[in-house]
């Protein structure tokens, strides 16, 4: 081949390969200042570092390219489990696996939040501070999202080489973590009351405006029962229980009626697959009556991991 000719078609490989990476990174920047917004929009809402959604989405769907992405809208790889919507089937860690499918990205970005929030296992997550986004890249991979052992690398590599981090300033207050708005409460019953007596000698809390007492060593239902003014009957009623249950130290024991729904910053759960409706139940201090007409579940329903549980109706 003649040297000029040689030399010319090098120039002209570096000129295609230039082109190419341009191409390629102005769709990646593209990709990241389309969903940007979004990506705010759900940290304000779910209190999930927009760097994070961003770079999960990125990673997951190679920038809007990847298979999942173009023909289901799935931008962050999440698999059926108990979903109710479209589905498509794909081969992932095994052949064949169904995956979530969606009318448009903004459901895709919207679903990936909730499952975040709404999962017992990401809970820990919400602790952090939304700007320490090393954090929550370890935290995920830690929470099991992916088995890549390079995950949360992936991450934050991605987050540094394209500044993802400066989307991190929320606008607004960002919402309580699910921690925080499951956590016991004071309560503070009216001065003179029978419920004031009894807080003088021992503590009584409040999950969504219901008061509980943590059972002691050598308590029961019955004498806890007593200790309130209640029927034993009664007692056990309000906790959804039924029979002589045995109450072990460490129980948390509601000593009024429970709610018909859960607070509005908690409008469903994630089942993690080893708990009961009437353990949900006393979680969120809903009545599991309520939660079985809620949810058109029968009295013997038990939840699916990955199913979810909602908690305030329509």
């Amino acid at each position: 081949m003649h040297a000029k000719y040689k030399i010319f078609m090098v120039f002209a490989l570096m000129g295609f390969l230039s082109n190419a990476i341009y191409s390629q990174n102005k769709h990646q920047e593209e990709y990241i200042i389309r969903y940007s917004t979004i990506a705010i929009g759900q940290m304000e809402q779910y209190g999930i570092p927009a760097s994070i959604i961003l770079a999960q989405a990125c990673l997951e769907s190679s920038f809007g390219k990847s298979w999942l992405a173009v023909k289901a809208n799935n931008h962050f790889g999440i698999k059926c489990h108990d979903w109710k919507g479209e589905t498509i089937r794909h081969d992932d860690d095994k052949k064949n696996e169904c995956f979530r499918k969606y009318q448009n990205a903004t459901e895709s970005f919207k679903d990936h939040s909730e499952f975040l929030r709404y999962r017992t296992r990401y809970r820990a997550l919400f602790e952090l501070d939304i700007k320490d986004y090393k954090a929550w890249a370890h935290g995920l991979k830690t929470a099991g999202y992916a088995t890549n052992p390079q995950y949360a690398q992936l991450l934050i590599n991605l987050i540094e080489k394209y500044s993802l981090y400066k989307y991190d300033t929320p606008g607004t207050i960002l919402p309580d973590s699910p921690g925080k708005v499951l956590s016991a409460q004071a309560f503070n019953p009216q001065t003179g009351s029978h419920f004031y007596e009894i807080s003088l000698k021992r503590a009584i809390s409040t999950k969504n405006g219901v008061a509980f007492v943590i059972a002691m060593d050598g308590e029961s239902y019955s004498s806890i029962a007593k200790e309130f003014s209640l029927f034993k009957r009664e007692l056990i009623g309000f906790n959804d229980l039924k029979g002589s249950p045995t109450l072990k130290p460490g129980t948390l024991v509601y000593v009024q009626k429970k709610k018909r729904r859960a607070p509005l910053e908690t409008p469903k759960h994630i089942a993690s697959g080893n708990e009961s409706l009437q353990e949900i139940s006393q979680n969120y201090g809903i009545r599991l009556k309520s939660l079985l007409k809620i949810n058109n579940f029968d009295k013997d329903h038990i939840p699916k991991e990955g199913s979810t549980i909602n908690l305030i109706g329509k």
